[in-house]
């Protein structure tokens, strides 16, 4: 059985551009068009792939088909590459990253494949437990994550280690957590996380504090904004030790218990696809993550 490739195209657009309007307009046709192929993919695999709504959200056999057109682009790239054809000129790269990955380090390690005109990033932003399912989705061809055990057809890399710090402004930590810092003045006090998927306060909570019980956290799902809130005493939380270095040593925060980091590994999956752009870019990751963070114990 045959499949249009041209459909698989329409599907992946839409859900790249999170809706059918701005799908057909990045593929230069009619929105009209866009849901006949989609349509017609449908009918040609005999599933539903895509529930309309706002976004389109993928079914599991929209997840298995956009993987498959994914794997077929960069294929198809690599042989216009390898024959020296002429195509569009311009390739994009759908990653998935953590936000304190991206906030950091992430630009000065893809810096020399960046200052290639031919190459256009997608970064898809999750936490870095979750970061993996993107890649299973077929959402991306690559992600950084917290999970060493690579996904089916994938390779997995480590990068390094990120030292994070439970921290808190001095103000806040004389009034909620005082000289002899416990445990039931740490769960007392309010907390910040990223997102729901946000589990590095829970991590540090078990690791140094014998864990915690549920709490009602703020959640400022933007890294800027998170450690301000931390740096202006709402809140205590876990940033990168490579974030808040400069404002530890000027005093402008705290750690919540001295010399307490915690070490969170992360890796790099990428679908098992021997091409010039996958190795490019995991040479250049692997190249600087390397330097920059943590060995992985």
């Amino acid at each position: 059985m045959k499949v249009d490739l041209k459909q698989l195209e329409a599907l992946a657009a839409v859900v790249d551009a999170g809706g059918f309007e701005r799908g057909a307009r990045a593929l230069g046709i009619t929105q009209s068009a866009v849901s006949q192929r989609i349509r017609a993919l449908e009918a040609r695999l005999g599933q539903v792939l895509l529930r309309r709504g706002t976004p389109p959200v993928l079914t599991e056999a929209g997840r298995a088909a956009l993987r498959f057109f994914r794997q077929m682009d960069v294929l198809q790239a690599q042989l216009a590459e390898h024959f020296h054809l002429e195509g569009d000129g311009i390739r994009m790269i759908p990653i998935g990253v953590n936000a304190d990955s991206l906030a950091t380090w992430l630009f000065d390690a893809l810096d020399p494949l960046l200052r290639d005109a031919q190459y256009r990033l997608d970064i898809k932003v999750a936490d870095q437990d979750v970061t993996h399912q993107l890649l299973h989705d077929g959402e991306v061809i690559g992600c950084i994550t917290a999970s060493e055990r690579p996904i089916a057809g994938c390779n997995a890399f480590a990068l390094g280690t990120m030292v994070y710090r439970a921290l808190a402004s001095p103000g806040f930590h004389q009034r909620w957590l005082g000289p002899e810092v416990t445990r039931e003045r740490v769960l007392a006090a309010p907390c910040v996380e990223f997102s729901v998927q946000d589990a590095l306060q829970q991590r540090w909570l078990s690791q140094y504090m014998g864990g915690g019980a549920p709490y009602v956290a703020h959640r400022i799902p933007a890294v800027e904004s998170f450690l301000d809130c931390i740096r202006r005493g709402y809140a205590w939380g876990c940033a990168p030790d490579i974030q808040v270095r400069p404002l530890l040593e000027r005093g402008d925060i705290v750690e919540v218990v001295p010399d307490t980091p915690l070490d969170i590994p992360l890796y790099w999956h990428i679908w098992d696809l021997r091409t010039p752009l996958n190795q490019r870019l995991t040479d250049a990751l692997l190249a600087f993550a390397r330097k920059t963070l943590g060995p992985v114990s």
